[in-house]
């Protein structure tokens, strides 16, 4: 790499530092300092740059994103060479896994340069499965969720409310549920998962997100796709989108799309791990392929989007906060006793719970607690939708 190109992206790091909001997600700012190397996942539009590039800002670290058209037919390691040579003492590299043999390079860097410091992002998890027998070791995964109703009020307003934990013994209230609030959690749920809603044309953009990730991402990590399998996430999607039970009827798409089997469940897999779908389990399901007793989308804000069904848009959006709260989400055996069971590892051993997701007047069945939409204040083992969102 020549000095030219490295003045370039010196100059790009630095639009995009001085183009970095006020108010980032809580995420970012609350997190502590971060190791020497780091591999960074999330769905795209999360936040992972503004997160990296946030914490390099006291730093001399070079930003640089894998897909750069300046670096085409450049070696991975060779180029990140070049940028310690440069003087710098780490880098950031942006979709990774457009970059070939990734795994292999990082690894090698890793070990051949001790003193730099290594900050990996990617849009899909399937990136950690990949590079398990290469950087394991060596570098730390992070998760990036969709933004809590807790990080969206601070990005509205400026304030940093607690984090709290609806599912606690007493619960004492983060914030009063006034009208202001509650009016917040409605825009919340149709357009502030992710930190560009602030941008305008949101439903567009998660649009183009979509687009991106089935017809970019999806091809990196689904051996021998074809137009037709394409065709096929985007008539899963538009299925989803449409259905009032979250469910797939495996044998009519593998005879409508004549896919196999074993072909759908990849792509089910793949979809999930590039944070477009969310598969939920029925309770100790132990089935190596399987599309779920529930199947939704991942963003809870895509019902809104796509016109779904506000019942389903509802059950996805308490799986995403549990998820993203720590919490396993599987359904329950018999749905006549609840619609989930979380659990969560905890100092007193396993947490296991029971929920029920509804509606103002929604009955709790035999589950331990009923989360109910369009009420304001917990009372017993009642616990508003809204207060889901304040767990992190």
């Amino acid at each position: 790499m020549d000095t030219r190109t490295i003045t370039e992206l010196e100059t790009a790091m630095s639009r995009r530092i001085a183009s970095l909001p006020s108010r980032i997600r809580l995420f970012s700012r609350e997190y502590g300092a971060l190791p020497r190397a780091l591999l960074l996942t999330g769905s795209r539009g999360v936040g992972k740059t503004t997160f990296l590039l946030h914490h390099a800002r006291e730093s001399r670290m070079l930003y640089f994103s894998a897909d750069n058209p300046m670096l085409a037919g450049e070696l991975l390691y060779e180029t990140v060479k070049s940028m310690f040579m440069a003087g710098y003492e780490g880098v950031i590299v942006d979709e990774v896994h457009y970059a070939r043999d990734w795994s292999l390079h990082l690894k090698a860097l890793y070990d051949d340069f001790p003193a730099h410091r290594l900050w990996v992002s990617d849009s899909s998890a399937l990136v950690l499965r990949a590079a398990l027998g290469d950087t394991s070791r060596r570098y730390v995964p992070i998760r990036m969720p969709l933004l809590s109703f807790r990080e969206f009020l601070y990005l509205e307003t400026g304030v940093d409310y607690p984090v709290c934990d609806p599912f606690s013994g007493s619960v004492k209230l983060p914030v009063e549920p006034t009208s202001a609030i509650l009016g917040s959690f409605r825009k919340y749920r149709s357009f502030g998962t992710r930190p560009f809603y602030g941008e305008g044309n949101f439903e567009d953009r998660m649009l183009a997100v979509l687009d991106k990730t089935l017809y970019s991402d999806v091809p990196f990590f689904l051996p021998n796709i074809t137009d037709g399998n394409l065709r096929l996430m985007k008539a899963i999607t538009g299925t989803l989108a449409a259905a009032s039970i979250p469910r797939l009827q495996v044998r009519s798409l593998c005879a409508d799309w004549s896919v196999g089997a074993d072909k759908l469940y990849q792509i089910l897999g793949v979809m999930e791990s590039v944070g477009v779908l969310r598969i939920v389990r029925t309770e100790n399901d132990t089935k190596a392929k399987s599309a779920g007793d529930k199947l939704f989308f991942a963003d809870p804000a895509f019902y809104s989007v796509l016109r779904g069904s506000l019942g389903t848009s509802r059950e996805a959006l308490v799986a995403s906060l549990c998820a993203d709260a720590g919490w396993t989400v599987e359904t329950t055996k018999d749905d006549s006793t609840g619609d989930f069971v979380i659990t969560r590892p905890s100092v007193r051993g396993i947490e296991k719970l029971k929920i029920e997701v509804g509606g103002a007047s929604k009955k709790i069945k035999n589950a331990d607690f009923v989360i109910r939409d369009d009420i304001d204040y917990p009372a017993g083992n009642t616990v508003p939708l809204w207060l889901l969102g304040m767990g992190w």
